[in-house]
């Protein structure tokens, strides 16, 4: 739903009225039951609380992103909020570039972690929607193979990931290894190649020496308003 997402974040990104948006349906949807059916879905996946310090985050990344960095980063706020889309990150770790990332992999993953809780109708529809979160960010590409691609991840999109890791409590090392990161699907060494770019774009403070690591962000929060965080 990065469509319906992007006209809400159009809408109310500066007045702040994000809630108020989606009952007026600005997602432009022709029926009562799909202004609900998809303000619920946004609710659920990016909840628009203005005190949530992800939230505020992402908003922010939202207004400093380029068009094209804007899907991958609402895919990563998205993957820290829904389990099913974390639990599919297996399916695009075992999938290299130019195989078939194919719905019959996810809907093999849905039912590894939640066995016989669905039905054959409804593991489809859901995987199907999984496949097609990973398209919309860019890791698959084609509209009947599903091929995984990789896609360009900028500094901008590595920062916004590892803030997220860094809002949920991740340290050091551990950024590496939380959800949003891993989604990259970025080997460790590129990921340290990107934290560097960070660091010189002074959106982030990062040292790495004696295998310690240490990821601060103390002036990007202060400058977003979120306080109180310690490294």
């Amino acid at each position: 739903m990065y469509a319906e997402l992007e006209k809400v974040m159009a809408f109310s990104l500066d007045g702040d009225n994000f809630l108020e948006s989606l009952g007026q349906n600005v997602t432009g949807k022709k029926s009562n039951s799909g202004v609900e059916k998809t303000a619920n879905y946004l609710k659920r996946l990016y909840g628009f609380d203005k005190e949530y310090h992800p939230f505020i985050a992402f908003k922010y990344f939202w207004k400093i992103a380029e068009g094209h960095e804007k899907p991958l980063m609402a895919f990563l706020y998205a993957i820290n909020q829904d389990d099913l889309l974390a639990e599919s990150f297996e399916v695009l770790q075992q999938v290299k570039p130019g195989e078939k990332a194919t719905i019959e992999r996810f809907e093999e993953e849905i039912e590894k972690y939640h066995p016989n809780q669905y039905s054959a109708n409804t593991r489809r529809s859901m995987a199907q929607n999984i496949a097609s979160s990973w398209k919309q960010a860019g890791f698959i590409e084609g509209k009947v193979k599903n091929i995984r691609i990789e896609p360009h991840i900028t500094y901008r999109v590595a920062c916004f990931a590892f803030l997220l890791a860094y809002l949920n409590g991740d340290r050091g090392d551990f950024i590496w290894s939380s959800i949003g990161v891993k989604a990259l699907c970025l080997p460790e060494s590129k990921l340290r190649e990107l934290a560097v770019e960070c660091a010189r774009k002074d959106v982030m403070q990062y040292q790495y020496a004696g295998s310690v690591t240490a990821i601060s962000f103390t002036k990007l929060l202060n400058q977003i308003g979120i306080h109180g965080d310690k490294d």
